[in-house]
């Protein structure tokens, strides 16, 4: 038997009788990171890295979790596990489960460009690679995070010249924070919706170093910050709490910013090409470099991407999940 199976309720190892990231409740839980999408309520017991965990208690509450660190081997029934970087969001993994000499690898969600605020991406090798392909398409291809940030500055530094407030829609877990690590806080006040700001809070009690912040409640007047940048889920972008702000403009940084049809629906003033997970260079390069025979892809363009895989020589299937990948990171808190 296989040292990982995929059942109904998300991808199980039957030597050590857990789940990685599963969809539905089941006695045990092995977390990648934190992201709604891959750690849900109502499971037995979680075991995540320790620095996933606080994120993961802030958001379901009070439940069963035990915490490893990055590298630690822990034999788990018939099967050795242990967590490795996966450069997503503070605390991802991947984890690498090894059961008689055959060696798999959940990535969860991944990007390997350095974002100076996550632990980097690092390569494992194995047998097996379960791969996520949210940006599986080749028209996808990020540019540096200098360039980009630049790019965020010029234009709040536009928005604040104008009289007019900047709204940047982003992930409360992850890209909210490397947004703040990008900002030119000489522009102006930095300010954070609640949902942003109490992850902020989250990962400062880590010791993670963030900008300062401040909560954009209902007590802060809007006319005390002129110039400001707002940080905001994607959902608050135009609501009632938004408007309250006057003259603004919004933007949106995603990924999904690459394409134009996209930034249309969006309804934003601008769009800024930035994500969390790996481009179509970045999934390619990543694969490579575990030396894994056998790809299964999971969420994203999972068809074309396993097919192109297929032609280039690898072993790749599809495999049906439950993971949204970025579109599904919008609330996580």
């Amino acid at each position: 038997m296989a040292a990982l199976t995929f059942t109904e309720e998300g991808i199980y190892c039957p030597a050590g009788d857990f789940h990685i990231d599963p969809w539905r409740p089941v006695e045990r839980a092995l977390i990648t990171h934190g992201h709604a999408d891959h750690a849900r309520w109502g499971m037995g017991s979680y075991l995540s890295t320790n620095m996933a965990a606080p994120v993961i208690r802030h958001r379901l509450g009070d439940i069963a979790l035990d915490t490893i660190a990055y590298g630690e081997t822990r034999q788990i029934g018939g099967a050795r596990v242990s967590f490795h970087p996966a450069g997503h969001v503070p605390g991802s993994a991947q984890i690498r489960v090894e059961v008689a000499g055959e060696i798999w690898v959940a990535s969860g969600d991944y990007k390997v460009e350095d974002d100076g605020l996550s632990a980097p991406f690092e390569p494992i090798r194995c047998h097996h690679f379960i791969t996520e392909s949210t940006f599986g398409l080749p028209v996808f291809r990020w540019r540096p995070q200098s360039e980009v940030a630049a790019g965020i500055n010029a234009w709040w530094k536009a928005c604040a010249a104008s009289g007019k407030t900047a709204f940047l829609g982003c992930y409360a877990l992850g890209k909210a924070q490397r947004l703040l690590s990008l900002l030119d806080p000489n522009v102006g006040p930095i300010l954070a919706h609640a949902a942003v700001e109490n992850t902020n809070g989250v990962l400062r009690s880590q010791g993670i170093k963030l900008q300062d912040s401040l909560l954009a409640n209902a007590d802060l007047n809007p006319k005390d910050h002129p110039g400001a940048i707002v940080l905001a889920p994607p959902s608050a972008l135009g609501s009632a709490w938004a408007r309250k702000f006057g003259t603004q403009e919004n933007a949106f940084a995603s990924g999904w910013m690459q394409l134009r049809g996209i930034r249309r629906r969006r309804a934003s003033d601008r769009g800024f090409v930035i994500s969390d997970h790996a481009d179509w260079r970045g999934l390619l390069d990543a694969i490579k470099a575990t030396e894994a025979e056998n790809i299964y892809v999971t969420h994203g363009y999972t068809d074309i991407f396993a097919r192109y895989l297929n032609e280039q020589g690898w072993n790749a299937q599809v495999v049906p999940t439950e993971f949204g990948g970025e579109d599904a990171e919008s609330e996580a808190a």
